[in-house]
């Protein structure tokens, strides 16, 4: 489906650096838009809601009309005791795309777009993704098997055609990509935009401590546990984070957090990290600059190999 009109011909390529708890910061945004990609981050990344404000100003400062736009990403959730305060910050800065997580709630999608924001809702399930477009979501965000973070379990080969035989607005793939081929695959599927996070963990630019960047250079697929172990709710865990912290890993299968016998001042996020299937692709640790142009040359060069495949099926 062609983008909305507030993305299209604006985007370098169609990606998207996906919000991540605690890694995502306004050099990553603005790194992000300046290379033509949608930079994100997650509101509750600052402790307050006059920092997420001052990033947002900082952001605005730093890039300009020629850059690709910028997303926040409101947890609407009502355990956010910070949701009214962040939204009324959101519309008053009118943000281009805003990213909602844990519950699609009109109001919010009203809010955002009464000024011509988009808004786009992650999704893990064909019933999470029609209550979406029941609240009036201009985009789906289809977090398949393999992402990182709280992740779903279903293939996207599986999801997306789903979702696309009752949805025509813009969906967004998430699951493992992390090269310029992974994107030309996303699109040739049906999607809209690809969505990688895992990649840009392993950016300069990105908050992540260097140990955990490194961690994720060195990790392979395997190395990824899935677990509800430690929050309660599914998510992908690098299973180096969890050795560091002390955790038995014969004791994940309880998915009781008491079990793991954790020291109390450890917390997940901050001590035991994240990552998606996708970190066997990576292995070093870019600019992010440069890490765009990598993904144009492969994305560029995987169209090539497509023109050829089609030229050879119509000579067959």
């Amino acid at each position: 489906m062609p983008l909305p009109p507030s993305l299209d011909g604006r985007l370098r390529l169609p990606v998207v650096a996906a919000p991540m708890f605690l890694c995502s910061g306004p050099e990553l945004v603005v790194a992000c838009c300046r290379a033509g990609i949608l930079g994100t981050f997650p509101a509750l990344n600052q402790r307050s809601t006059e920092g997420f404000e001052d990033w947002l100003n900082t952001i605005e400062g730093q890039i300009g009309p020629a850059d690709a736009p910028f997303a926040v990403n409101l947890i609407v959730h009502r355990s956010n005791e910070r949701l009214d305060a962040d939204l009324q910050v959101v519309v008053r800065h009118q943000v281009p795309v805003v990213i909602t997580s844990l519950g699609a709630v009109p109001d919010v999608v009203e809010a955002v777009q009464s000024y011509g924001g988009l808004v786009f809702h992650d999704v893990t399930t064909r019933r999470h993704a029609e209550k979406a477009v029941e609240a009036g979501v201009d985009g789906l965000i289809l977090v398949c098997a393999g992402a990182g973070g709280h992740a779903g379990t279903l293939s996207p080969f599986a999801l997306l055609p789903e979702v696309r035989s009752f949805f025509d607005g813009t969906i967004l793939l998430a699951g493992g990509l992390t090269r310029g081929e992974h994107v030309v695959a996303a699109l040739a599927m049906g999607a809209d935009l690809a969505y990688m996070g895992t990649r840009f963990l392993a950016t300069e630019e990105c908050l992540a401590a260097p140990a955990y960047k490194a961690m994720v250079t060195e990790a392979r697929a395997a190395d990824i546990l899935y677990t509800p172990a430690l929050s309660g709710v599914p998510a992908s865990y690098l299973r180096q984070s969890l050795l560091a912290a002390g955790v038995d890993l014969a004791t994940l299968a309880a998915k009781d957090k008491d079990a793991l016998n954790l020291d109390p001042a450890t917390r997940v996020w901050r001590d035991i990290w994240s990552a998606g299937q996708g970190v066997g692709a990576i292995s070093d640790v870019p600019t992010t600059a440069a890490l765009v142009g990598r993904l144009e040359q492969e994305y560029s060069a995987a169209l090539d190999r497509m023109v050829l495949l089609a030229q050879g099926l119509e000579e067959a």
